[in-house]
């Protein structure tokens, strides 16, 4: 008998596509990364930290308007 391990598949909304980065509050992330805690994303998403960004990850579009928003 084998064994695998797979990584348990998230339910997305139909109409999101892709899986999406969001932007959290940086103090947030590794404490959801350790403890499991639930972070809430910008565009009010909440999830625990399971995976890091690489670099051209697609990201929340929400997310990324109300993020520029907040640089002006």
């Amino acid at each position: 008998m084998s064994t695998q391990i797979l990584e348990r598949p998230e339910t997305k909304d139909a109409d999101t596509g892709p899986e999406m980065f969001h932007y959290v509050r940086k103090e947030k992330i590794a404490e959801s990364a350790v403890m499991g805690t639930y972070v809430i994303a910008l565009c009010g998403e909440k999830f625990p930290v399971t995976k890091t960004p690489k670099p051209g990850s697609p990201v929340c579009p929400q997310c990324k308007e109300i993020y520029e928003s907040m640089k002006h």
